[in-house]
């Protein structure tokens, strides 16, 4: 139907963690309105950017990778979600290879020109905003249009989705943990 509309997810985490949580309930709450295909660029072959400028002058980058098929892929869609963890104040490395490749590559930003963009970011703690700015530009240099949500795209997984932490095998505690400890020990 005319109705639905095709998205796709660029999830750039490589584990089934936190990311996949939100994008899961991304996808129950658009899927009845959405053919969304989640793209895995962990799973791609895409080199980093070598800024030979050559896609500039030709269509699409000039290594036989899956760049371009990436690209194709995107520009067919009519929406673009990108969702990445935070690393130090910033999305993950594969998002970020992932953003300069296509959105470079694509020669002048036409296949995304004013096609809805949105990024969700998540977070133990901090740093959320800032991986929201860095997205964000690449959307405003292709003349994206920012699609937001009713309050920031952040996602604070101690309070929503991971109140046990995955890592708890590397000593890690919850927060819900942590304080109990430290009260306990305390007095």
């Amino acid at each position: 139907s005319s109705d639905v509309c095709s998205s796709d997810l660029i999830n750039g985490s490589a584990r089934k963690g936190n990311i996949l949580t939100a994008i899961n309930a991304f996808m129950k709450g658009a899927a009845d309105r959405n053919a969304i295909e989640v793209i895995q660029p962990d799973k791609l072959h895409i080199s980093p950017c070598k800024g030979c400028g050559v896609c500039q002058c030709h269509k699409g980058c000039v290594d036989n990778d899956d760049t371009n098929p990436t690209i194709d892929k995107i520009a067919a869609a009519d929406m673009i979600l990108f969702a990445t963890p935070v690393y130090f104040a910033h999305p993950s490395g594969c998002i970020y290879d992932f953003l300069d490749r296509v959105f470079y590559s694509a020669g002048g930003y036409d296949a995304f020109k004013f096609k809805p963009g949105a990024a969700v970011a998540v977070a133990r703690r901090g740093g959320t905003t800032a991986v929201l700015d860095g997205i964000n530009k690449y959307f405003g240099i292709a003349q994206m249009p920012v699609a937001g949500s009713t309050y920031w795209n952040m996602v604070h997984i101690e309070g929503f989705y991971n109140t046990t932490r995955i890592h708890s095998h590397c000593g890690y505690e919850s927060p819900q943990n942590f304080e109990k400890q430290y009260f306990k020990h305390k007095h």
